[in-house]
Formats: structure tokens, C-alpha cells, sequence
């Protein structure tokens, strides 16, 4: 018998909670996310019940408190990674420490079950876990197994007790790298007797409905990038508004891409006239960078000023009573920690200390901040946009900014370290192993990294070799390929995020977008991140390296690195060995996790 109940999915603060609610409402079921204390009775009004990974460091951590209660209630449960653990610990199994296992992964399906109808005896899934599910308790039985490019076998990768329909997964079926993913969770859906009642069409009228309920009698003054997010906001807003209550203000950071700023200023003028504001603070912001090392820093200050900025211009207008508006998605929220169990993996300028004191005062309207990039892209087709508009490669609130990496010209103390450790291990014949003297954020398990990327040259690296050493190798999160010269030594350079190095940037940048154009693979890619590191390849006191950032993903909340044709690479590499002060061109080979799509 079907049912018009959601399916819950438990946030216990992972990476991907309200991608899993997004999976289900893509698949036509309506899904809610609740908080673990929720009261529970509301979240017994379930068809069913899935648990979330988690940043908990092991499944033994305080957060399982709040779970055990769930698991008693008589609906189907499902639960991914932590939540899987959770499930395997509560009925009587063992979790230990084991080996990490990042990116994908080859699931090996043992026992048949209705949760994997439809599904191949082998295939792909994704991994992001520091412990392992070792045994399971009476009535449990394992379902299947994973292994990963070396060969390794994990077991308990899949549990269920049918009879209690209780399942677990230590991989995560919601992420798009989870090949029959969408499959499995139909499979719940339909274990849970749950009705597609759910449709992108009602989507709109209630968001339309939901921003004039918000917004009531004020004014509203958005802040707009030109990117794909502030431009369905700018179009929801003008769509739910009177066109005389919307304000729209571009702030040219100095990060822009050569010649940016006049696209938006011509792109909002035509939608709104004199309503549109345009304000060249790159000089504030540049001095405000200056010798600012950390990325985390680096982030904060760009996040407060851009709200002061909008503030000033705000009061000049006499409209400091409008709610600031943003085009905040969820994967900012949730990489900056934004909700109760989740950990920073990078804090986004729209969360800043200073936004989230907005927040709470009620002065701030985030529209599609509960939305993946994917879903703004269909929300922005359902609004009528035009191609060019909602299909650009997505472009970071800080702009260049956190593609200029800076240093103070001291390599990171445990480089040596890590080095030995690389000298160590085997590699293919020809193959040299540098690890580089700077550092990347990336994410492992939920949990932030902060560690060093490791430069190969010589023998082409395979996509097996790299996804093994990036889950074997500790205190590495990126590996680079070198498609520039040869070369003998590696040196951090001091410079932080300074006019000079933001043009050398927008110089490669632009060399880089014009080859994608020119060789018809915009399409090709995702998002194209092009970074500038403050490391030399020679003996050039002052020299850098550019390192290219191509990558797949629908989400961003994972990503994989695109095959592209070897002319694209022999068009771009010797235009950018051509600009004065770089030394060489890296190859970013990472995926995410372990790597973020930025470096910063």
C-alpha cells in the first residue's frame, strides 16, 4: 500500500544530507531533512528513514546518542557511511579504525536483496570513510563487499535484516559517482511503499510564493556575481517582486576575469536600469590582502568586506532597511559549517561571521539556499533563462582571489617528512615524486585537510595509480601531473594575492577559456579552475607555476577529472610557459574527495 509520507533523511552532518533528500525529490519523492533531537514523533510520520554520513571521527562519538532512538521506530531505515556504522553498532556489529577508502570503488553484491533490484552484480561506488563496519549482530547478514585499484577487499560494505528492514551502506549511493546509486535508492522508495507525489512544477510557484511571504513590504537589494546562482535569484526576485522593490549591486573585487565586470554591468543594466549599482572597490580589497597567507583568513576578510561594501552603498541609497539578498547554494553552507554537525572545509564569502549575524537579525534573503547547482540550473530552465545564462561554469564567490595562492617563502615543517615517506614507496620506472612546499585544503571523511600536493613527472601517471596513492599516502590530498620542462629544483616563493599576480592569472585564465572555445569542449568540462602557486620550477626568485583544474561533476560536491584531447594541452602549455614569471604547468589529477575543486 503506498503512502503520502516523506522519506526523512536524518542530517547528522555530512557532506552530501541534502543531496540525498535532492536524489530522492529528483527521482519524483518528496523528502525532508530533520535534525537527530527532532521531536519524534514527526519524524515517525515517515514512510522511511535515511541516516547521513558524518564528520564524527569515529561511529563511537556523542552524535550516535541521538540515533539509537530512531532505530527503534517501526518504518525501513537506510543508512550511508556513519549512518550505516550506526546501524551495524546499535544491533549488536563492531566498528573499528580502519583503512580510509576515498573515491570510488568496486561494490561486489553477495546476497540478493530487494534494496539492490536491478542492480549489477559489480559496480561503482563511492567511498569518503575512516572506519569500518567489522561484524554485524544477530539477523544481519552481509549483502555485499567493495575493493578498491590495488586490490583490496573490504567486507560489510552492504548490510540488511530484512525482517526489520534495516539497511546499511558504507558508500554513498546519493553521490553522482555511485553509478546504480539512483537505482538503490528507488529500491528504498519502493521497500518504504512510498507515491511519487513530488514535481519540479510545483517547485516554482512555491518558491515564488515563499519569497513574497519573506520579503513582505521591504525592498530587496542582491548582490550579483554574474554567475549562474545571483542571476536566478536576480530572475526569481524580479518574477515574485514589484520591479521597482528590486536592487541589484556589482562589486568589482579586482579578482574578476579580464573584462567580467562589464559583462555583468551590461547583462543587470538591461534587466533593471538605474536600479542596477556598480562599485570598483579592487583597491580595498587588494590592500585588505596584502600579505595575507591563509586561505581561511583569505576567505573571511573578502566575505566582511563585500558586506560592508554593500552596507555603505546600501545607506547612500537610503536602503538600509532592504533585506540583502544572495545567491547562497547548500554546498556553501555546508562547506563552511553551516549546519549543527558539520565540520569547515572552507568558509565561503557568503558565510562569513558577519552574514551569519545577518541571518539571525532576519535581514538577509538566500532564496536557493537549499539547492545544488544542478537543481539551480533546472530551476533557472524552469524560469525560462536563456542557455547562456544558466549553463556558464560555475565561478567562486571570491573570485581569483582563491586561485592566487600565497606563501611566506617558508616550505610547511612536515614537507621532509611526507617527502621520505614518498621516497619510500614504489613507483613506476621513470617516475619521479616531488611533494610541493605549499599547502591545499581538501576534504577526508567529512572533515577538512590541510595538506600537500604531490608534483609527478616523467612516466604519465594512470587514473588507477593516482586514485590508490591518493588514498594510501598520508599527509598528500592532490596529486599534480608536470606538463611543463623537466626540472631539478622546487622553491616556495613569497607574494601574496597582489595586483600583479591577479593579471598574471587572468592572462592564463584567459588563455585557457579561449582554447576551450576555440576547440568546442566548453561542454567538455564542468568547471575549469586555472591556479596560480607560489612556486617556482627554477631557479627564478620570483617565478610561479599554473596549475590546471579541469573537472566533472553535476553537484560539486564531487568531481572527477575529464579525459581532454592532447591538441587542447599542446595549444595551451607553451602560451602559458610564454608568460613572463611562469616556470611550469601542472595538472591537478584529484579528485574530490580527497581534493577540493578549488585549492582554497
Amino acid at each position: 500500500m503506498t503512502q503520502h509520507l516523506p522519506i526523512t533523511v536524518i542530517d547528522l552532518g555530512g557532506q552530501y544530507a541534502h543531496l540525498i533528500a535532492a536524489k530522492f525529490r529528483g527521482l519524483g519523492y518528496h523528502a525532508v531533512i530533520a535534525d537527530p533531537e527532532a521531536p519524534l514523533d514527526e519524524i515517525a510520520r515517515s514512510c522511511g528513514v535515511v541516516l547521513s554520513g558524518s564528520p564524527s571521527l569515529s561511529a563511537y562519538d556523542e552524535d550516535g546518542s541521538a540515533v539509537g532512538r530512531i532505530l527503534d521506530l517501526p518504518i525501513p531505515i537506510l543508512g550511508f557511511c556513519f549512518g550505516h556504522q550506526e546501524i551495524a553498532k546499535h544491533y549488536g556489529g563492531t566498528v573499528i579504525h580502519g583503512q580510509p577508502e576515498y573515491g570510488q570503488s568496486t561494490l561486489e553484491i553477495t546476497v540478493d536483496s530487494p534494496i539492490f533490484r536491478n542492480v549489477p552484480k559489480q559496480s561503482i561506488v563511492f567511498m569518503s570513510h575512516g572506519d569500518t563496519v567489522t561484524s554485524v549482530g544477530e539477523g544481519f547478514s552481509e549483502l555485499g563487499t567493495s575493493s578498491t585499484a590495488d586490490g583490496t577487499v573490504h567486507h560489510f560494505a552492504a548490510i540488511a535484516d530484512e525482517d526489520r528492514r534495516r539497511y546499511g551502506f558504507q558508500y554513498h549511493p546519493e553521490v553522482d559517482d555511485s553509478v546504480f546509486g539512483h537505482v538503490m535508492l528507488e529500491n528504498f522508495a519502493g521497500i518504504c511503499g512510498c507515491e511519487k507525489t513530488w514535481s519540479a512544477e510545483n517547485f516554482l510557484p512555491e518558491k515564488l510564493a515563499s519569497i513574497r511571504s519573506t520579503v513582505g513590504d521591504r525592498d530587496v537589494f542582491l548582490l550579483v556575481s554574474g554567475g549562474v546562482d545571483s542571476s536566478v535569484v536576480a530572475e526569481l526576485l524580479l518574477r515574485a517582486l514589484p520591479g521597482e522593490r528590486v536592487h541589484m549591486l556589482h562589486v568589482d573585487t579586482g579578482f574578476m576575469r579580464e573584462r567580467e565586470s562589464d559583462q555583468v554591468r551590461d547583462l543587470f543594466a538591461g534587466r533593471v536600469g538605474d536600479r542596477f549599482h556598480f562599485v570598483d572597490a579592487s583597491q580595498r580589497f587588494f590592500e585588505a590582502l596584502a600579505g595575507v597567507i591563509s586561505p581561511e583568513e583569505k576567505r573571511k576578510i573578502i566575505g566582511e568586506l563585500f558586506v560592508a561594501v554593500c552596507e555603505e552603498e546600501m545607506s547612500r541609497l537610503n536602503l538600509s532597511d532592504a533585506l540583502l539578498a544572495q545567491g547562497t547554494i547548500y554546498p556553501d553552507t555546508i562547506e563552511s559549517g553551516g549546519t549543527r554537525r558539520a565540520h569547515v572545509i572552507k568558509t565561503h564569502h557568503n558565510r562569513v561571521p558577519l552574514i551569519e549575524e545577518m541571518i539571525r537579525a532576519g535581514r538577509v534573503l538566500e532564496p536557493i539556499a537549499d539547492l545544488y547547482k544542478k537543481e539551480v540550473r533546472d530551476l533557472g530552465r524552469a524560469l525560462g533563462l536563456p542557455g547562456e545564462w544558466i549553463d556558464r561554469h560555475p565561478f567562486p564567490g571570491p573570485g581569483l582571489a582563491v586561485r592566487v595562492l600565497a606563501s611566506d617563502g617558508r616550505e610547511p615543517a612536515e614537507r621532509a617528512v611526507v617527502q621520505a615517506a614518498i621516497d619510500e614507496a614504489v613507483w613506476p620506472e621513470g617516475m619521479q615524486a616531488t611533494v610541493l612546499p605549499l599547502r591545499s585544503v581538501g576534504v577526508k571523511a567529512d572533515l577538512r585537510s590541510y595538506e600537500l600536493p604531490l608534483c609527478l613527472s616523467g612516466v604519465l601517471p594512470g587514473a588507477d595509480l593516482v586514485a590508490t596513492r591518493l588514498k594510501t599516502l598520508p599527509g598528500i590530498n592532490r596529486i599534480v601531473w608536470n606538463l611543463g620542462p623537466a626540472f631539478s629544483k622546487v622553491s616556495c616563493v613569497p607574494g601574496s594575492c597582489t595586483p600583479d599576480r591577479v593579471r598574471t592569472l587572468q592572462q592564463a585564465d584567459a588563455i585557457v577559456t579561449g582554447a576551450l572555445r576555440g576547440q568546442d569542449l566548453m561542454d567538455a568540462v564542468w568547471q575549469f579552475p586555472v591556479v596560480l602557486l607560489p612556486v617556482s620550477f627554477s631557479n627564478d626568485a620570483a617565478g610561479c607555476a599554473i596549475v590546471l583544474r579541469p573537472v566533472s561533476s553535476e553537484r560539486g560536491m564531487t568531481a572527477r577529472v575529464p579525459e581532454l584531447p592532447q591538441a587542447f594541452f599542446d595549444a595551451v602549455v607553451p602560451e602559458l610557459l610564454g608568460i613572463p614569471t611562469v616556470t611550469t604547468v601542472l595538472l591537478d589529477l584529484s579528485t574530490k574527495p580527497p581534493g577540493t575543486i578549488e585549492w582554497e
